[in-house]
Order: C-alpha cells, then structure tokens, then sequence
C-alpha cells in the first residue's frame, strides 16, 4: 500500500481563489495537510516581496511548508524577464519549485518552429531557476506540449536539463486504466500530482467516487519524491475539505 510521506501531503492554493491566504493556510491546517502549492494569480503575484514574506510566514505559523509557486507563465509566449520576476517571488515565498505552462497549443498542432520557442524558453527558465536553488515543473494539460505522456518526455528530453520536471492529473474524461498508464509512463520524471475528482467532463465529485483512480494513482507515486496536492473540490466549499483530505490519508495509510 502507498507510504507516501504525510509531509508531501497538501494543498493547492487556487482550489479557494475566493479567500484569503491565511485563511486558505488555516483550513489546510486544520484538515490535516502539510504543505501548500501557492497560485501566483490571486494569492501570492509575483510582486511585492513583502507581501510574499507575509504569506511565506502565516503558512510556517500554520504549521506548513510551501512546497511550490503555481504560475501561469507560458513559455514560448511570456518573456524571460517575466520569468525572473517569477523566479524572485519564489525565493521570497520559500518555494523551491515553479509550476509552468508549455506553450498555447496542443503537442500535434505545434510546429517545428514553435516547438522550438517553447524548448529554448524551458531551458532558460530552467537554467534561471537552478541559478536560484529553484526547480520548474511542467503542467501536464491540454492546451501545452505536455499534454500526453509521450509529449511530456519528448519535451523534457529535448529541453535536456536537470531542473525540469513534470507534474501529473487525470486527463478529462479519459477511463481510469488509460490515466494509470499514463502516471507509470511518466513517473520517473513527476515531481507532484494533482488530485481531484472530476467524472464525467468537468463535473466534480466527492474524492471517494474515484477511488478505483485513486488508490492505484497513489500506490505508483508512493515511493517516488512527489507531492500530492488536493485541487478543484466539490463546489469550491472549504467545508468538504476535511472530508476529502480525510479520505485521502485514509487511503495512504490503509
């Protein structure tokens, strides 16, 4: 059964965009989660770095760890130096990882030209965020050149450096053994995963109703250094989040 490590157990700030991060980081607590990835969007932009420390410290006085910045920066689109400030904001926040998107289009509509873009802009992000003790992972989604297991390695070994990873999800409305394949394809190289509970299309579910996703997703993850990260619950209502976390420690310590 999975031995995944309670501390790599947490949360992604953007499942409540609607509240404040303190907040956000005392009902993470309380549920019992450990570590917080932080959206750049609403509760944690790139700018000013003392509001940064602010969040870095009400979630070390919860009791939590900030385990990455979720961007949405793009490569390929957005410039270097949006990169940098990104890249800034991190260090000041105590994230040692940035979540980043592979382009605007999906890995079979790409051209070679902008496959290319996309490639040199990973490795200098990559190269700018080892330079800071920092990592960047890729969003594997629809949309990107990591949108399937394939493209995702193809992507990694073509950008070619060490600070470059991926995160794993579900694909939307694909059966679970195909979702599965797809983790052990890229397990080697997933630094965290996003779970939640979407069937059919978008339409989200208690954690639970995925189980036969779940627990096999967490037994592949469970001896690799990987986040688990809840994300996206039913309603957007911080009252389930107990719940679901409830059900998912459960399942990592059966």
């Amino acid at each position: 059964m999975p031995t995944t490590p309670r501390d790599r157990i947490g949360l992604c700030s953007v499942t409540f965009r609607a509240l404040p991060a303190a907040e956000v980081a005392r009902i993470a607590a309380a549920a019992g989660l450990h570590v917080v990835e932080w959206g750049a969007d609403v509760h944690a932009p790139p700018h000013p770095a003392p509001a940064l420390r602010d969040v870095r410290e009400r979630t070390a006085v919860h009791g939590l760890a900030v385990c990455s910045y979720g961007s949405y920066w793009r490569a390929g689109r957005d410039g270097t130096a949006e990169f940098g400030a990104l890249a800034e904001a991190a260090a000041a926040l105590g994230a040692p990882r940035i979540r980043v998107w592979a382009g605007t289009e999906d890995s079979a509509d790409a051209s070679a030209e902008s496959r290319s873009r996309v490639t040199a802009s990973l490795r200098e992000a990559a190269a700018i965020a080892a330079g800071r003790g920092l990592s960047v992972a890729l969003e594997f989604h629809s949309g990107t050149l990591a949108d399937t297991p394939a493209a995702t390695l193809r992507l990694l070994d073509d950008v070619g450096h060490d600070a470059l990873s991926t995160y794993w999800q579900p694909p939307v409305d694909a059966p679970d053994e195909h979702a599965l394949a797809g983790l052990a394809t890229l397990l080697e190289r997933v630094s965290a995963i996003h779970v939640f509970s979407w069937w059919p299309g978008q339409n989200r579910l208690p954690l639970h109703e995925r189980e036969r996703l779940w627990r096999p997703a967490l037994e592949l993850v469970a001896d690799h250094p990987a986040d688990v990260l809840l994300e996206f619950v039913p309603d957007d209502d911080p009252a389930v989040l107990p719940r679901e976390t409830a059900t998912l420690l459960g399942w990592l310590e059966a």
